[in-house]
């Protein structure tokens, strides 16, 4: 078996004796460019790294760490790994890394210096070869890859409910059409029942079936209810017929004809839909929009099509209430927001409100948010809600002033 080599340190440390003072400052001078190396090819690096001992006290930092968990560099060494990352519990994990002496892996979320997804891995020292014993802890930021992951596991989750919705809308739109189709049969039937009136005439009326011995009241009452029953049937009919085609409204791609627009425009266009439902309502509408907003590459149509469904919830969620739209620019982009002074949205629902079929309301479809989150992904753009038990929701959409273009692969060797 080959013997193992030995280090530059190790062959100082044995001759270390019968060194003089000129080869012990060559030494120094060699291990602080070692150190300092070192120091920059750790700073370099992505990956926040940190030592600790075996109590759990901080030795090193690179400058990663900073970034990712907002820890100075300056202050850290002597600060307890506990008090930095508290989300975990360390004492299980450094008895854990010392008893096994294997590697170790974990994954957590932090809120502060802003919100992320980090994976740790834990390396315990070699007691053998270490000066003292401790844990090398190697911090990644998966923020990234966890939201790749969660969109990959939602196209995957869409394109089933696409197949779905096809499926459903082929098994379910031929029988809806021939039920609509025939109970307008029936409801022509029922107005010439209607007119069916007794006839002072010495020869007996001819009466249609079912109607002998009723009189002219008794048959309007019964074609009374025949109509009620009728309209009921005819609603849950329009009512399967609508959610079928929302559902494949929220799911199916559509292709944006994406033009410089104004969104004050669009919002403006919008109101003026919606105003006599919201007249009817009585709600007070304030409107604060920046007008400077400059136009921004959209689908116009899609986009009112977003802020009705917006708009619509905002109006269903408030009794007499104030309804605020208003519109702005920030990072390389354009927004509008929609609040309402309704009663907001528990806490344990906002991360559920663009789920399919997930609604807080006691007619809604489900599906309505879940067209908005669609067609603002489509147009590059972001979502953000805010809501407070009691003062109301507010919904922002942010839209790209710039249409995002294709990126193409580079020509080498001269070629085209």
């Amino acid at each position: 078996m080959a013997a193992k080599k030995s280090s530059f340190l190790d062959k100082v440390l044995g001759r270390i004796g019968r060194l003089d003072k000129a080869d012990l400052q060559l030494v120094i001078k060699r291990l602080a460019r070692e150190r300092a190396f070192l120091e920059t090819l750790f700073n370099s690096i992505e990956d926040g790294v940190l030592v600790v001992d075996e109590g759990g006290k901080i030795l090193y930092v690179n400058q990663a760490v900073t970034h990712l968990i907002g820890l100075k560099a300056d202050s850290a060494e002597g600060t307890q790994i506990a008090d930095a990352l508290p989300g975990l519990d360390w004492k299980a994990i450094l008895r854990s890394a010392d008893a096994s002496k294997t590697y170790e892996s974990h994954e957590f979320e932090i809120e502060w210096p802003r919100p992320r997804f980090l994976r740790l891995h834990v390396a315990p020292f070699d007691r053998e070869t270490a000066e003292q014993p401790g844990l090398a802890l190697i911090l990644h930021d998966a923020t990234e890859a966890r939201q790749k992951t969660f969109e990959a596991i939602e196209s995957e989750r869409i394109q089933a409910l696409t197949l779905l919705a096809a499926s459903v809308a082929h098994e379910i739109g031929n029988p809806l059409n021939a039920l609509h189709i025939h109970l307008q049969l029936l409801e022509r039937e029922i107005g010439k029942l209607r007119k069916l009136k007794p006839k002072q005439s010495r020869r007996t009326p001819k009466r249609t079936p079912g109607t002998e011995g009723k009189s002219s009241d008794d048959v309007e009452s019964i074609s009374e209810k025949m109509q009620g029953y009728l309209d009921v049937a005819k609603g849950e009919i329009d009512r399967l017929d609508y959610i079928v085609s929302q559902f494949l409204e929220a799911i199916r791609p559509s292709a944006l004809d994406l033009k410089p627009v104004s969104l004050n425009d669009v919002l403006a266009d919008t109101l003026k839909l919606l105003r006599p439902e919201l007249d009817n309502r009585d709600l007070t509408v304030e409107e604060k929009l920046n007008p400077a907003l400059p136009n921004a590459p959209m689908d116009a149509a899609q986009i009112k099509q977003v802020l009705v469904n917006l708009i619509k919830n905002a109006m269903q969620a408030m009794n007499r209430g104030v309804l605020t739209l208003e519109t702005g620019e920030g990072l390389d982009g354009v927004w509008v927001s929609v609040a309402d002074t309704g009663g907001g949205i528990p806490q344990e629902k906002i991360n559920r409100i663009f789920d399919p079929y997930f609604t807080t309301k006691t007619k809604g479809s489900g599906l309505g948010l879940m067209i908005v989150q669609r067609i603002i992904r489509e147009h590059g753009g972001q979502i953000g809600v805010e809501s407070s038990p009691d003062q109301g929701t507010r919904i922002k959409i942010w839209l790209p002033l710039h249409e995002r273009k294709p990126k193409l692969l580079a020509v080498h060797g001269g070629e085209e």
